[in-house]
């Protein structure tokens, strides 16, 4: 079972404004809804190639129990923890001739909810996977993922942490089986500017050393990199297609790379990025459909 964390979830909050004008009404010329957060992207693209998943994170208010009914809506197995004050998130993305994003902070998570949260991980055994991804809000410790990966350590359940900065790297000496970071990240990771492939695999062997197995590298209009656990280098071009959306592509590689690993390391990539590219071609996150007909 592939089991995921969003600690920080969201209602994303879609606003089509062509000319946003400060200090002035503006109207919207189209509007919607739709889940978020990484990990529960990461399970949706998942439940949608047909592996086992379960998405763990908490939920709070009203707003909480419109993105349960979108996940359920959705087909995502979900366990979400329910907070007894505050409201999931709305973050609000203003699209027009820029994307402007306003995100909330979200609710405050209580210790108790924290040790609801502990409990459910302590199911996991081994052959189980488990995906941390997002951000960690402020209310909870900082080095949580890190401190989840002790929690479970020596049960052989397998890791994989998509987080930036201080976050990813007190993970590191836990030995997770995948990291993801895209150019940016990778960069902030390591102090310094990746300006070619030579540098990319220089950064990744360098988290290597610090214990990531494998470090999946999402690089945009330029495909993906994969430094693998024994030390092997696979690049892959972007695949060609009209982008429609890149929110939750990064997340989409991430599944795709999972739900193809049991046949390699190199199908894994090729699948996680026939994914990543189905879902920037796609209104929300990838079909099956698309992401097998990009595979082929």
């Amino acid at each position: 079972m592939i089991y995921t964390l969003t600690c920080n979830p969201a209602l994303d909050y879609l606003m089509q404004v062509d000319d946003l004008r400060l200090g002035e009404t503006n109207r919207s010329g189209k509007d919607l809804f739709r889940f978020g957060g990484k990990g529960i992207n990461v399970s949706a693209v998942l439940s949608r190639l047909g592996v086992e998943t379960t998405a763990l994170g908490f939920v709070a208010g009203f707003t909480g129990d419109a993105l349960c009914r979108a996940v359920c809506a959705a087909g995502i197995p979900a366990d979400f923890i329910r907070l007894t004050k505050g409201h999931t998130r709305v973050n609000v993305k203003l699209q027009g001739a820029c994307e402007t994003e306003i995100n909330a902070a979200g609710p405050t998570i209580p210790a108790d909810a924290l040790t609801a949260l502990y409990g459910k991980l302590s199911a996991l055994t081994m052959g189980d996977t488990l995906v941390l991804a997002g951000s960690i809000p402020a209310s909870l410790p900082q080095d949580l993922y890190g401190q989840i990966m002790a929690l479970l350590s020596g049960r052989g359940v397998r890791f994989v942490v998509d987080a930036t900065g201080e976050q990813l790297l007190c993970t590191l000496c836990h030995k997770p089986f995948l990291i993801k970071p895209n150019r940016r990240e990778l960069e902030g990771l390591v102090g310094r500017s990746l300006s070619d492939d030579a540098s990319l695999v220089n950064a990744a062997r360098q988290l290597q050393d610090k214990g990531a197995e494998n470090v999946l590298i999402s690089l945009g209009g330029e495909g993906a990199m994969l430094v693998d656990a024994a030390g092997r280098v696979r690049r892959v071009p972007a695949l060609t297609v009209e982008v429609t959306d890149t929110v939750g592509a990064g997340d989409s590689m991430v599944a795709g790379f999972l739900a193809g690993y049991p046949q390699g390391s190199d199908y894994a990539l090729r699948l996680a990025n026939a994914a990543g590219a189905a879902t920037a071609a796609s209104a929300h996150l990838a079909t099956r459909e698309k992401i097998e007909e990009l595979l082929r």
